[in-house]
């Protein structure tokens, strides 16, 4: 039987999301890639339990997640009944939809029928009651923004999920449906965009909306799916995202320019007392904005080894400047 470590708590950062009660983990765990039926069962188990007793408390997942859609909300559910059920009020369990899951004019998109009825789907995978948090994974031109507000409100005040939140809306689009769900009396907690050194968009806008409406946000991809790790200094590795284990990464982003960029900045990291992917995931918190930074992780090793980045998220002026010398316009993906 797991029995959770009881000095969990003690050296992990909470931060609070934007305007509300709500204190995340400042490393939340993704089950993107790494959870299903390709991953052992029990490394699946160890992932989660390392992640907890490490102080963990965010735990996000997606209808499509896993090498095929349900398997990491199934595998989880699983974990959640043989280990952690003990532990669920400790838990901050997150969901999505918004991309294709099934056949037929409801399984896609923004349409409360489609939002309903795949957090329903999801609920029973996990063999849940409600989920903490829920997001529209990502904007639909063809459903009235008024209609995914409404089913996002609706979803909230029948229990199902307690807060609602979005994912890879633009700042206009996040505007949008901001106003909508506070006409209908809800605050979008969190917006969940891509973001890292690599990619820095959301300075272009977004993060100005989510501070002025008291949002807060949980980027993804804050190491630009390896890139802002040592994995390829020297060379591309047999068994990494570039070498076709991903549709994400490439071997083309893996460029002599980027894994320079990544070098010169392993040396600010490696000043700083921290490994690459401990700085990447640093600068990601050094603004209020981001509540929490989401990692994935395929060993228990990697976890422990991202969860020190939270001893260490302050930078100096000086420290900032020269990451932005070496980054220039960088933009991998």
């Amino acid at each position: 039987m797991y029995v959770a470590n009881e000095n969990r708590y003690d050296k992990m950062l909470y931060r609070r999301c934007g305007k509300s009660g709500v204190l995340l983990s400042a490393v939340g765990l993704g089950f993107w890639h790494n959870f299903g039926v390709t991953a052992s069962f029990e490394n699946c188990t160890n992932l989660v339990r390392t992640a907890f007793d490490l102080g963990i408390t965010y735990f996000d997942l997606a209808n499509n997640y896993g090498p095929y859609d349900g398997y990491a909300e199934e595998t989880f559910g699983k974990i959640l009944e043989k280990d952690m059920k003990p532990y669920r009020d400790e838990m901050f369990i997150a969901t999505k939809a918004g991309y294709y899951m099934w056949p037929g004019p409801y399984g896609d998109g923004g349409s409360k029928k489609y939002l309903v009825s795949s957090l329903d789907q999801s609920l029973k995978r996990m063999g849940l009651d409600y989920v903490d948090l829920y997001y529209h994974h990502r904007p639909d031109p063809e459903t009235p923004i008024e209609e995914t507000a409404d089913a996002l409100a609706g979803i909230v005040r029948s229990g199902k999920a307690l807060y609602v939140g979005i994912s890879n809306y633009t700042p206009e689009q996040t505007k949008a449906i901001v106003d909508e769900l506070a006409k209908l009396g809800v605050h979008c907690l969190i917006h969940q965009p891509r973001y890292n050194m690599f990619n820095r968009t959301v300075e272009e806008g977004l993060y100005d909306v989510l501070a002025q409406e008291g949002m807060g946000a949980a980027p993804f991809c804050p190491l630009a799916q390896g890139l802002l790790t040592n994995r390829y200094f020297n060379g591309i590795p047999e068994d990494s995202r570039a070498n076709g284990h991903s549709r994400f990464l490439t071997s083309e982003s893996v460029t002599e320019e980027n894994v320079e960029k990544a070098k010169k900045l392993n040396v600010i990291a490696e000043r700083r007392g921290q490994t690459l992917a401990q700085m990447a995931l640093a600068w990601n918190l050094r603004t209020e904005v981001t509540t929490s930074v989401i990692i994935g992780a395929s060993k228990t090793s990697q976890i422990i080894d991202n969860v020190k980045a939270v001893e260490n998220v302050k930078f100096t002026k000086e420290e900032l400047d020269e990451i932005d010398a070496i980054l220039g316009n960088t933009k991998v993906f």
